[in-house]
């Protein structure tokens, strides 16, 4: 199952905001950047966005399936992301090495690190 067009961060725009204002978890093979949609923007579900560099995660077909990995373990969880939040995973050459098992429980521990929906505050 895909992630619908309003789970993506899909402009530039989007991913310069959360990496210039966002948090970040360090997860080892990745780094989760978080943060909070303005209340002017539209509500409703998570968005994520993924980015695999050439540098840090090797050649095209690394890249892809390094990605390919990320939309997986935030689709199987997505649950535990508060909606509201915007995240961007980037990807490091240490998540091809991981079993997709370990890689998703790293980022189970990350979401427990995320803040709470803007209602429980």
């Amino acid at each position: 199952m895909r992630l619908r067009a309003g789970q993506r961060l899909r402009r530039n725009n989007d991913f310069r905001a959360v990496r210039e204002q966002g948090r970040r978890v360090d997860c080892g093979a990745f780094l989760l950047t978080w943060r909070r949609r303005p209340a002017d923007e539209a509500p409703g579900a998570s968005r994520v966005g993924v980015v695999a560099s050439r540098a840090a995660v090797g050649n095209a077909v690394s890249r892809n399936r390094a990605k390919r990995r990320l939309r997986e373990i935030f689709r199987q969880n997505q649950t535990l992301v508060p909606p509201g939040l915007d995240l961007v995973l980037t990807a490091r050459a240490a998540l091809l090495q991981l079993d997709l098992i370990e890689a998703s429980r790293r980022f189970v521990q990350a979401c427990g690190k995320l803040p709470l929906p803007a209602s429980h505050v």
